[in-house]
């Protein structure tokens, strides 16, 4: 049976530290080793020359898209509202599915023929965009939500840290941000998605053994469950939830094909016949992923009743609080490097993407598009922007300390519904026009910012799906306004195969 709990204060302890900067070694080490290849060019450093084995794509695609919201909210979400927290992972993992199945494919097939490195690449060439503005538009969205991005998982490191370590978040938060701006500056690319596979072991490791060591501990699934009946019965209740919430949660998956960080990883992949593959590898750790952070929240209210109990009484500090309660001071290493491998994987894909989309899109395409520039200068311009974009990232961290949940669904949002609609219709819809792509670009960010920041609308729906949905109408009634591009027929056939 689980016993009374009690409030217990953190203390760091030298097996868990040890473990954890051994972790930290690794995950510079690789940096180093990558930097010669990714200091090469800018398709080194940004897409990894497209040479990239179709199991990397997969857990390094999952584990970018998860970030710190998995572990630290989805885990205290799980806490707080029970098993209906699942609907909050069943539309990613679905909508992710069929972008490695059919999205990737296309995307992948144009990038190469027409040598696309970025997003904002693949929608400049298949609109005609000579004077810039569409890339530039797309550039600027991608910068305001990708930095919001950034400083959520340096919040999550700060948060950690105080959680794992008992630091200031503060300390965390700056601790975070110095590993994520080493390698991801030495290595590009390359780094980030070998550090990224590295990192997935170590979030699925956790994620399995921590949920069931404490269910064990606590007696059993069956103890578990008379617990959380005696708590409250709509703890066990997967359809515990209004209508309104439920859609939300399922409409998170549609901030999948919008955003750049996942992306980018189906233009990397060596070969686009690979992408089934890393379809299958890709969805099974997705589901096992999300399974242990729904079982840790609810492991840990048996265990902690109320959030009082936790470390500053937040509910996203569950994870770590509850790995240091039953875990072996060197497994609880591996649960906090676990947590950092989430936050990493995010952090460093995120800021590779806000990197190219100032270097890349903006100085090289547009600023100096009647230069030719070295491919060395670009990628050390590539690296000093990555340095500046830390700063930012840590400014805004730094300003909004709220919490993690929040501040990556409204990032998730803004990119989901900006980039997601009128990605899959330029892929797929012949008739679609820039003057459309420029439509729903800024249909979706407008109401994804005004949506969540009304009081009246906020509350009755995730701001994802308005937002999608009034993106997707605005660029299909402009394009039937406008001319379709010249060449529209070709890149079709290109990307059909």
């Amino acid at each position: 049976m689980i016993q009374e709990p009690t409030v217990v204060q953190i203390t760091a302890d030298a097996y868990s530290v040890a473990a954890f900067i051994g972790y930290l070694a690794v995950v510079v080490g690789v940096g180093a080793y990558a930097t010669r290849f990714s200091s090469t060019g800018v398709r080194e450093f940004f897409v990894g020359g497209r040479q990239m084995h179709p199991f990397v794509v997969a857990l390094s695609a999952v584990v970018s898209g998860r970030s710190a919201w998995l572990l630290l909210g989805v885990t205290g979400m799980a806490y707080a509202q029970g098993a209906s927290a699942v609907w909050a992972v069943v539309g990613y993992i679905v909508a992710e599915l069929f972008l490695f199945l059919f999205y990737a494919r296309r995307l992948r097939r144009f990038a190469e023929t027409y040598d696309c490195v970025t997003l904002p690449d693949f929608f400049a060439t298949r609109f005609s965009d000579k004077n810039g503005l569409l890339r530039g538009t797309l550039a600027v969205v991608i910068l305001i939500f990708m930095v919001s991005y950034v400083s959520s998982q340096f919040v999550g490191g700060g948060k950690a840290f105080a959680a794992s370590f008992g630091l200031a978040p503060s300390t965390g938060i700056w601790i975070t941000a110095a590993i994520v701006l080493v390698y991801t500056s030495m290595g590009g690319f390359l780094a980030v998605s070998l550090t990224d596979m590295l990192q997935a072991c170590f979030m699925i490791l956790a994620l399995v053994m921590l949920p069931v060591i404490a269910i064990t501990n606590a007696g059993g699934l069956t103890v578990l469950y008379d617990q959380l009946q005696a708590l409250d019965p709509t703890l066990m209740d997967p359809f515990a939830l209004s209508i309104g919430v439920g859609i939300g949660f399922v409409g998170i998956g549609l901030g999948s094909p919008g955003n750049p960080h996942i992306i980018v990883r189906y233009l990397s992949i060596r070969n686009p016949d690979g992408l089934r593959h890393a379809a299958l590898v890709g969805t099974a750790w997705n589901v096992i992923m999300s399974w242990g952070a729904v079982f840790i929240g609810l492991a840990g209210r048996a265990y902690f009743p109320e959030t009082t109990m936790l470390p500053a009484a937040d509910t996203e500090n569950l994870y770590p609080f509850l790995a240091q309660q039953q875990l072996h001071p060197i497994i609880f290493g591996v649960v906090v490097a676990s947590i950092f491998a989430a936050i990493m994987s995010t952090a460093d894909s995120q800021l590779l993407v806000a990197a190219s989309s100032v270097i890349r899109d903006v100085y090289e395409r547009i600023l100096r598009r009647e230069v030719t520039l070295s491919q060395r200068q670009l990628v050390s311009y590539s690296r000093a922007a990555t340095v500046v974009l830390v700063g930012i990232a840590l400014a805004l961290g730094f300003a909004m300390e709220g919490l993690v949940f929040w501040l990556v669904l409204f990032a998730w949002a803004g990119l989901g519904a900006a980039l997601g609609p009128t990605s899959i219709l330029a892929l797929y819809w012949k008739r679609t026009t820039r003057a459309g792509i420029l439509a729903g670009l800024v249909t979706g960010t407008i109401t994804t910012i005004v949506w969540e920041t009304s009081p009246v609308l906020s509350p009755l729906l995730y701001e994802l799906i308005p937002a999608f949905a009034l993106a997707l109408l605005a660029t299909v009634v402009v394009s039937l306004m406008t001319t379709q591009p010249e060449g529209t027929d070709e890149m079709m056939k290109v990307m059909d195969g």
